[in-house]
């Protein structure tokens, strides 16, 4: 069945390269980021790792885990992190699940679910195999990318989207095009004028009766 937004993450246990993970558990009550990788020792996913493990603090700092995951076994993943390092100046510093009989990858609905987990597969087998999910506390899937195999994620528009995500999560807001931190934000459409008038007690500015701007909420 394909995933939507809003739907339960898909709950799994699987090996990684910091030991067993139990997803859900492993969340807690705090926000996930899992993305994934069609094959190890591949250009654009050494790219994407290295990048990703520079970005950990601010992730951090939003109360949000990383969890990666590629079709080979943890003890691949072990040898390449040594690659990544070497390459992209940061170390691996957050799990990679091995998901070499391709379970989780089915579960998510990123390949067909008759693949098989030959071990002589490429990467352009996996090639749907290039997805990122945002989950939250609650366990839902707030939102889902997936990039074909020859262009590299954009790991900031992630963490942008993160920060949406996050505030109107919190408040009666919405943001607008190429939004960023700090910014003006939209008051919902759900939210009247007299409600509006409660929570937004500084007014706001109405270039259209239903385009309601604010100042970001703290």
């Amino acid at each position: 069945m394909a995933l939507r937004i809003g739907d339960e993450a898909p709950n799994f246990t699987a090996e990684s390269t910091q030991g067993t993970i139990d997803f859900h558990r492993w969340i807690g009550d705090g926000w996930a980021i899992l993305f994934s990788h069609p094959k190890d020792f591949t250009p654009v996913c050494t790219t994407e790792l290295g990048y990703m493990a520079g970005l950990k603090p601010e992730f951090d700092k939003r109360n949000t885990k990383i969890l990666g995951l590629s079709v080979d076994p943890v003890g691949d993943h072990q040898r390449w992190a040594k690659d990544i390092e070497e390459t992209q100046g940061h170390a691996v510093n957050y799990p990679l699940i091995g998901d070499s009989d391709l379970k989780v990858a089915k579960l998510y609905d990123m390949i067909h679910p008759n693949a098989s987990g030959d071990a002589k597969r490429t990467a352009a087998d996996n090639a749907p195999v290039r997805s990122v999910f945002i989950i939250g506390p609650d366990k839902k899937i707030k939102a889902m990318l997936t990039y074909p195999m020859s262009t590299g994620r954009n790991f900031d528009e992630v963490l942008r989207l993160l920060d949406s995500i996050q505030l109107t999560a919190k408040h009666k807001v919405a943001t607008p095009v190429n939004w960023k931190q700090g910014q003006d934000v939209i008051i919902v459409p759900s939210v009247s004028d007299e409600e509006a008038k409660t929570k937004f007690p500084g007014g706001w500015k109405a270039p259209k009766p239903y385009i309601r701007i604010v100042s970001q909420p703290k």
